[in-house]
């Protein structure tokens, strides 16, 4: 059995839990939680930098970082089945997995400014600077959203968890201003049972 190393309100690990269920692979992989700030010594061999997700192989041998892992669970599933073959597709789906990896990374260091710095370090330019990479990712997806959400390739999904992770974290305020989104993340949980299998909140 293969391990992923996980948290459950990661949404980079959330990534690759749909995108295994989605290629039947989740059978083949044992979830660990794994707390960053306090991990087995191990972890750190498996990747040094400490981050989640990272998926064990059966070899011992560890992948990171999501994408990683998704491109090899594609991989393993004969190719094409997240990750588009047809060039057009591929690079539109990989570039909105970059976007969409863009607002989860700016959003958790808002969440990790509160809750690793004391509050008289904390800095709100800092901070607004964050909020302001996820305020233009959204009104740049609200204008040109992804079509088509019930295909479920590597963007679609880091879409999803990227929402998804607003919405734990930020209140869901994000869906007042972005009508298309909330319409797109309405139309993936509806057509990827996966999404909310795995949802943080249980």
């Amino acid at each position: 059995m293969m391990v992923l190393r996980s948290a459950p309100p990661s949404p980079f690990a959330r990534k690759v839990r749909i995108g295994a269920a989605l290629v039947g692979l989740e059978d083949r992989i044992t979830l660990e939680n794994t707390d960053v700030r306090a991990p087995d010594p191990a972890f750190f061999a498996e990747n040094p930098v400490g981050k989640l997700p990272v998926l064990v192989l059966e070899d011992g041998s560890s992948l990171y970082d999501s994408r990683v892992i998704l491109e090899y669970l594609d991989h393993l599933a004969g190719g094409g089945r997240l990750i588009p073959t047809e060039p057009a597709e591929r690079f539109a789906a990989l570039k909105l997995q970059a976007l969409a990896d863009a607002m989860m990374e700016a959003a958790l260091l808002q969440i990790y400014e509160v809750r690793y710095r004391p509050e008289a370090r904390r800095h709100a330019e800092w901070v607004r600077w964050q909020e302001g990479k996820v305020a233009r990712a959204l009104d740049a997806l609200q204008k040109a959203p992804p079509l088509h959400p019930e295909r479920a390739d590597v963007g679609r999904i880091a879409l999803a968890c990227a929402l998804g992770y607003l919405d734990l974290r930020f209140d869901g305020r994000w869906r007042r201003e972005h009508p298309k989104l909330v319409r797109f993340l309405d139309g993936f949980a509806a057509a990827v049972p996966a999404y909310e299998a795995t949802s943080p909140l249980g």
